[in-house]
């Protein structure tokens, strides 16, 4: 089995009036490469007639998103041309690349009526070779994404990358990674191989898990070493967990901000380009 070096609990880090918990960067962890940032937004409601997710236009560059909208919705808009509102269960997988604007706020509608909210936003690094495609945006709704059963049906993933059992996901990844968004009934157990070189992301969204033989609560990510391949999950409560994996790019990385290079020189052009107009145009 797959040695867990260390169990990290989210730091609680709330942005304006939404709750926030983030594992990663921590003092304790930088990232696993190439996972480099999440943000694990809610649970809360929010009330009627409320001003929504925070997140107006900003650029990014270097970078890759994937959003997980459990609760609440998110509208997403961007200086290539993408718009969408996506629900709960849907995801959305954004590859910044050469540069892009981009808002992620609520719709009118929940701002509106207000309602549950838990969306969190994980941020995966681009090799350097990759740094400057051409941005991409794909926005899935739940019903759009394939999942599959495991355990009589008391585990059912959402496949998002790569391939499970047979079942491909639903996005095309930018470099080879898989990931899934994993639902477990109390009870429900479930077991993958991975292989010894390519590094672990495991975040309990919700519940509590035995994860080869540690009990693991909510809001924590499991820090894997890289001997052995197997893990072993079983869930002591109805449990959300995300997983994803993939070889690390073992490259240089300098985050600031939005931006995501390998050198400070980098940094600074992706800054002077973003001021100079080179990440397209914002219409509001």
């Amino acid at each position: 089995m797959r040695e867990i070096h260390k169990i990290h609990k989210a730091e609680y880090r709330p942005i304006a009036d939404l709750v926030t918990y983030s594992p990663m960067p921590t003092r304790s962890l930088q990232q696993i490469d190439p996972f480099i940032f999440l943000n694990h937004h809610g649970f809360q409601r929010y009330p009627e007639r409320n001003q929504g997710l925070p997140f107006g236009p900003h650029p990014h560059r270097g970078m890759e998103t994937v959003t997980f909208i459990l609760e609440g919705d998110i509208m997403h808009k961007d200086s290539s041309g993408h718009e969408s509102v996506i629900g709960p269960g849907g995801v959305q997988y954004m590859t910044a690349g050469s540069g892009l604007i981009h808002a992620e706020v609520s719709s009118a509608e929940f701002k509106r009526n207000g309602g549950d909210l838990e969306i969190l936003q994980l941020w995966l690094n681009l090799p350097a070779a990759k740094k400057m495609i051409t941005p991409n945006y794909v926005g899935l709704q739940q019903e759009e994404i394939p999942t599959l059963d495991l355990d009589g049906e008391r585990v059912i993933a959402q496949q998002l990358f790569g391939e499970w059992n047979g079942v491909k996901g639903a996005f095309e990844g930018t470099f080879p990674i898989t990931m899934s968004t994993i639902y477990l009934e109390k009870g429900g157990k479930f077991q993958k191989e991975i292989p010894a070189e390519e590094n672990i992301f495991f975040y309990i969204v919700r519940g509590q898990l035995k994860v080869n033989d540690s009990e693991v609560m909510l809001r924590n990510l499991v820090e894997f070493g890289n001997s052995g391949e197997k893990i072993e999950v079983e869930a002591l409560e109805d449990s959300i967990v995300i997983l994803g994996h993939a070889l690390p790019f073992n490259e240089p990385m300098v985050a600031q901000g939005p931006f995501v290079m390998n050198t400070q020189r980098q940094i600074q052009e992706a800054y002077e380009d973003y001021q100079n107009g080179k990440f397209g145009t914002w219409n509001h």
